[in-house]
């Protein structure tokens, strides 16, 4: 057991995207390169049962069966079997927040929408069955129409039809099924057993008729309520045997089944004449579900939604019974030591996290004949740890996880962002900023951008979950004559303005109140709320407080039920994240543009750079608080590629240059604008984040080519266009996904498909390649910078698939495209063949050959290697920072890993425009770094060094309190070191 507390802790994962094209089979494949590459654990996207043709896995119809489409279980006993024989294990991104739903595969779904409230699967899905719209009570909205129902009814488009197989009727849309309640058979089933009465005579039986008539009867029985538990029970259990003859029925006799196809058919009406669909409508109204157009949804839907997203509902995992519905296949494998770690997918949309994480660890520990402890932690006397458990969670720059949650850390987006920000130069903040907003032409200020996109997010995507909230709030003002008064709209805009408001995805507030910390955010958002507020009337505003810290409804006196006032409060908290996320990271970064290499995931566009002392502080406290935390720089969900990050950092070191440029750019692209009636295409602000997607991505096969191949020219070209198009639908000022804008988004793919052109002369690329390619070589040494640190700072290092080379991938689907593996292992055999005979000279042609990516992996293959040789170096090894000195000192980070004997320690520069030329490109040996030194303490200076990039060693700095070591020498011939003690 690891320090953490965690068993089975990684060195390193690998994050492989299954899909139907690369499944277990192709995962256990690659086993022996990754053995080989230095990764412990393989980091799988979710592999149960998905939609069909789900590209992502998210969206799993059933939790306790493998997705088929990447291989049956003897294919998945195959991959586990090749990972034990080489000494590795698999983590699984696990989500327990939600379920796909919609089309004809969700059995549960189907179920609820069958049975409505009497389903046993009624109260597994997040639904409000008593919403404010009279219609919809006892319902639950279903928006999958592509029109507006009663035109989608007209059209023939919903068609009722027996599946004999099943014994069942249903209505479909397309390939959408919504099942009838048993009980609405009976007038189908009559007017079929009506046209077998006409065909007696041609040879039926009376013997047949009269069964069928019998249940007819049978069915029709089921229409008289049921109002006690016992009486539903016994009702479904009689519509289950009724659906199971009806079955056989159907299924011996053709001529029954015609008849109840005829049935069917009669009912579904025919286009052009309206009355013709009256009674298949009756049908429909008479079910546990309002059929409804999809944009219905932003305002009236009734079950929590992943996001806005209709087809992934909410499932309800507070309860225990549903969670260990949900549970049981990745508790078996836990089990039985077939998966050694779970990573939490959208941990903050559950009703109770902590809670949640508890259950999980015990139940775990539980399968595995341990004892489980009441608070997650081992209460085993063997003095067995903890499941190894990751938490996708997005934190604040203020915040930290929740200590008393039973998890190793997060997936590492916190990291991430740090990690990106010390190659960020803080000092052209002020001037990057000046020049954005110059040549858009309009003063942006991002937290007021933050606060209206937000805000537009509750009043379009997310609007109906903000009335099922100010519903629920506005019952609770019921109960007190106090707060009767409040309206449930002025309800809802106070609630709104605090959601606008709120400072953190979401706070924890449970069942023992809110953290001092959840009451600071919520005071903070609700006191901004209300000044910010233009309502006369601002007393909502203390009592909508009280209800999210629960001080409302304490006292034996209170009106107000405590029960309610905690569910309300912890239902509230599932409502922010959500809004942050989408006014936020999917809107916001896609307006502010000034560096884009800070939007990302959990970062601040507006904080530019961090500084070495305080990179340094959140290593130590990592070391401290969360040693098995992950530590990532590229995932399936970033908005760039670690090394297009790296590439636009560098524009922060020469804004002048780069605003110089960007002008010019725009002189030679103006002609290819279109002026539309709105303004012209691309707005300004696309155009400035075109330029630096250009910048960060473009394609290495470019960086010496003479000429640009036009069939690689056209992918790029289709990629690009496919990124801007994603972005400005996004950013929803011009276009968006729903409600897309053809003139503009035209304009918007001719521009890109015009500035990429190479079958004439283009005088932009002439101009843009050389700037590009200064920009490249230094974007490389902060890639090389980068994943150095990554692997080497406390934390697990993950690398996404395919990042060992240079990752210039975009948002996704770009950065979920095959990866080459079959290069990559070819790649790592060359590099070991020439490493082994000649380190130096090996590390020296990598170099000058960076384009091909060999040396980036050299980087990664020697520091994996590390890490396997000596583990208790990063796993319980103290974290030192190291001082450098000289005139060149500000562009060093170092530190030292210790663990008694075992040391090392690790050096990179970092902003480096100025420092190199395009002639001597690379921040190594003297005419570099001059009198910069790195400043080793005593019990690291009188000690021998070897660089494991190279080879090189270094003697001994001396005795002493502190000793330094030459920049110069530690650098000598490779831009990053990683000095391990000398034998």
């Amino acid at each position: 057991m690891s320090r953490s507390g965690f068993v089975n802790v990684p060195r390193a994962t690998y994050r492989v995207q299954l899909t139907g094209s690369f499944g277990f089979a192709d995962a256990a494949a690659i086993v022996p390169y990754l053995d080989r590459l230095g990764i412990s654990h393989v980091y799988c996207s979710p592999y149960l049962k998905a939609r069909p043709g789900s590209s992502h896995g998210y969206d799993i119809i059933d939790h306790n069966a493998l997705n088929p489409e990447l291989g049956d279980m003897a294919a998945f006993d195959a991959f586990c079997e090749a990972l034990g024989a080489a000494g590795m294990s698999h983590i699984l991104d696990f989500v327990p927040n939600h379920m796909g739903i919609g089309q004809s595969d969700n059995a549960w779904w189907l179920d609820v929408l069958e049975w409505g409230r009497e389903s046993p699967y009624a109260e597994y899905f997040d639904i409000d069955w008593e919403p404010a719209k009279v219609e919809l009570r006892g319902k639950v909205l279903v928006p999958f129409l592509g029109d507006h129902y009663g035109r989608v009814l007209e059209n023939g488009d919903l068609v009722l039809r027996f599946d004999a197989g099943e014994g069942k009727f249903s209505v479909w849309y397309y390939d959408h099924r919504f099942p009838l309640e048993p009980a609405h058979y009976a007038p189908l089933l009559a007017d079929a057993l009506e046209r077998l009465s006409d065909n007696v005579a041609a040879g039926e039986s009376e013997g047949d008729l009269v069964a069928f008539d019998l249940l007819v009867a049978g069915f029709r029985d089921l229409r008289r309520p049921a109002r006690s538990a016992r009486q539903r029970t016994i009702r479904r259990s009689k519509a289950e045997k009724l659906v199971a003859q009806l079955t056989e029925v159907a299924g011996r006799d053709a001529a029954v089944r015609e008849a109840i196809d005829a049935a069917a058919a009669a009912i579904n009406g025919t286009p052009g004449e309206p009355a013709s669909f009256v009674r298949l409508h009756r049908l429909l109204e008479a079910q546990h579900y309002r059929l409804a157009f999809w944009r219905v949804a932003a305002e009236e839907i009734n079950y929590r939604r992943f996001f806005q997203i209709n087809d992934l509902a909410g499932i309800r995992v507070e309860l225990p019974h549903v969670f260990d519905n949900v549970h049981q296949l990745v508790i078996r494998l836990a089990a039985e030591g077939r998966l050694q770690g779970l990573r939490l997918d959208h941990i903050d949309g559950l009703f109770d996290p902590k809670q949640y994480l508890i259950r999980l660890q015990d139940k775990i520990r539980a399968a595995r004949g341990e004892t489980a402890g009441t608070d997650g932690a081992s209460a085993g006397a063997d003095g067995d740890g903890l499941f190894y458990v990751l938490v996708e969670k997005i934190l604040a720059h203020h915040e930290r996880v929740r200590e008393d949650w039973p998890v190793a850390g997060t997936t590492g987006y916190d990291y991430l962002n740090r990690l990106n920000g010390v190659f960020v130069d803080p000092e052209a903040a002020e001037s990057l900023v000046r020049s954005y907003q110059r040549f858009i032409e309009e003063a942006r200020d991002f937290d007021e951008m933050c606060y209206h996109a937000k805000k537009q997010a509750m009043d379009e995507e997310l609007a109906s979950e903000l009335r099922v909230l100010a519903n629920e709030f506005n019952r609770l003002t019921e109960d007190a004559w106090l707060t009767r008064d409040y309206t449930l709209v002025g309800l809802r805009q106070a609630l709104r303005e605090i959601v606008a408001c709120f400072p953190v995805y979401r706070t924890y507030v449970d069942r023992h109140g809110a953290s001092p910390e959840d009451a600071r955010d919520m005071q903070w958002a609700v006191a901004r709320a209300e000044r910010r507020s233009m309502r006369p009337d601002k007393s909502v505003f203390p009592f909508i407080r009280d209800v999210l810290t629960m001080s409302l409804g304490r006292g034996r006196k209170s009106p107000y039920p405590r029960r309610e006032v905690q569910r309300l409060a912890m239902k509230f908290q599932q409502y922010t994240g959500p809004v942050m996320a989408k006014g936020v990271e999917d809107t916001a970064f896609y307006r502010f543009c000034a560096l884009t290499s800070l939007n990302e995931v959990g970062g601040e566009p507006t904080r530019f750079g961090v500084s070495v002392s305080a990179f340094h502080n959140r290593c130590q406290d990592q070391a401290k608080r969360s040693p098995a935390s992950m530590v990532c720089t590229a995932t399936h969900d970033t908005k760039r590629g670690e090394d297009v990050r790296a590439r636009i950092n560098v524009l922060s070191e020469m804004p002048d240059a780069w605003a110089e440029s960007v002008r010019r750019w725009a002189a030679f692209n103006r002609r290819r604008k279109v002026d539309l009636e709105e303004g012209p295409a691309p707005t300004p602000n696309h155009e400035y984040l075109f330029y630096q997607t250009l910048v960060g991505a473009w394609p290495l096969e470019f960086h010496d080519a003479e000429d640009l191949d036009p069939e690689g020219i056209a992918d790029f070209r289709e990629r690009m266009t496919g990124y801007m198009l994603k972005a400005v639908r996004e950013a929803k000022t011009r276009t968006s996904w729903t409600n897309m804008d053809p003139d503009y988004e035209g304009a918007l793919t001719a521009f890109v498909e015009q500035v990429l052109e190479v079958e004439r002369p283009n005088p932009f690329l002439a101009d843009f390649r050389p700037f590009h390619r200064r920009i490249a070589e230094l974007g490389m040494l902060n890639g090389l910078a980068q994943v150095a640190l990554k692997l080497t700072m406390p934390g697990v290092p993950d690398i996404y698939q395919g990042c060992e080379l240079w990752d210039l991938n975009l948002v996704d689907p770009d950065n979920r495209r095959p990866v080459d593996f079959s290069r990559r292992e070819a790649l790592l055999s060359d590099i070991e063949t020439r490493f082994e005979a000649d380190p130096q000279a090996a590390a020296t042609a990598l170099l000058a050959d960076w384009v091909g990516g060999g040396v980036k992996l050299l980087v990664v293959a020697r520091l994996l290697a590390l890490r396997r040789a000596h583990p208790a170096v990063f796993e319980e090894g103290a974290y030192l920072p190291l001082e450098t000195e000289g005139r060149r000192a500000e562009h060093v980070l170092a530190f030292a890993r210790a663990n008694g004997d075992q040391r090392l320690v690790v050096c990179v520069p970092r902003l480096l425009a100025r420092l190199t030329t395009p002639m001597a490109p690379l921040p190594i040996g003297e005419g570099v770094w001059r009198d910069t030194a790195l400043v080793l303490p005593g019990d690291l200076a009188g000690v021998s060094w070897r660089n494991i990039f190279t080879g090189e060693t270094l003697s001994p700095a001396g005795g002493g309190e502190t000793a330094g070591h030459a920049l110069a020498s530690v650098l000598a011939s490779f831009p990053v070191a990683a000095l391990v003690a000398s034998d």
